[in-house]
């Protein structure tokens, strides 16, 4: 018995002139800092959105996350508690409080199929890139993580190869292994590529431009949000850059069974 991709179930092409705001909420887990301070820098043509980070874009919840980080990043989900409370997705440490509540929003939240990414990047070496998908967090262990593509800029030989992480991530739930690790692919991280996973049953398998790269046993059996990233390191160094992930589609389909000869 092997899988099969069947309906097409969830495409995003970005041909609107806005984001589809009933899908995606364009705001990095604003519940620990505030959907101003969040909001990601980005704008959509060519039928592409291109995701951001200006030089004078501020620190994400700035003099307390450690190390410092900028970022500009979409997801399909998110809630919180009231202010105060520690109820809220990946908080980044012990003792983290909601500075501002969020309201429930669920876009696409997939419980198994094929998820596929069209992307391209222009990094420098303090910035990186992501698509990673999580729990819903409506109960507290159902947390895990897969991470679909992760590409740091210091990973790269530009115009030959980069180091791309795929796998899965326990972040608080014990049922999820961390299973997670970088391959190194004779890619260009500027030209459009296409990542994917095929999620069903507990079972992860990772594919670059169609070819399978590994798979992984005990992924999360609930839904996941989908989360889409670029980030920016100050400290890391280096002179100046704007980083960019330039996303030309996000698509899902159900997967089916089939016998294979």
């Amino acid at each position: 018995m092997s899988q099969v991709r069947g309906d097409l179930v969830f495409e995003d092409d970005f041909d609107a002139s806005s984001l589809d705001r009933s899908v995606w909420s364009p705001y990095y887990l604003p519940q620990w800092s505030s959907r101003a301070t969040s909001a990601a820098t980005y704008q959509l043509g060519d039928s592409c959105l291109t995701l951001s980070i200006p030089a004078d874009q501020g620190l994400w919840c700035e003099g307390d996350h450690k190390p410092n980080l900028r970022v500009s990043g979409i997801q399909s989900g998110n809630y919180s508690g009231p202010v105060d409370s520690a109820v809220g997705q990946q908080p980044y440490r012990e003792g983290l409080v909601v500075r501002e509540e969020q309201e429930p929003f669920w876009g696409w939240t997939p419980n198994g199929g094929y998820v596929e990414l069209r992307a391209r990047a222009e990094l420098s070496p303090r910035s990186m890139v992501s698509l990673w998908m999580v729990g819903l967090e409506e109960q507290p262990e159902q947390s895990g993580e897969i991470c679909v593509m992760e590409v740091f800029g210091d990973a790269l030989v530009p115009g030959r190869s980069t180091d791309v992480g795929m796998g899965l991530k326990t972040i608080r739930d014990p049922a999820v292994p961390q299973d997670f690790e970088a391959v190194r692919l004779p890619i260009d991280l500027r030209e459009f590529h296409t990542y994917a996973v095929e999620w069903t049953g507990g079972e992860a398998t990772f594919f670059v431009d169609g070819a399978a790269i590994r798979s992984c046993q005990g992924a999360p059996t609930y839904p996941l949000q989908l989360m889409l990233a670029v980030f920016d390191f100050p400290e890391g160094g280096g002179g100046a850059h704007v980083p960019t992930f330039t996303v030309d589609s996000v698509r899902g389909w159900n997967v089916a069974e089939a016998l294979v000869a």
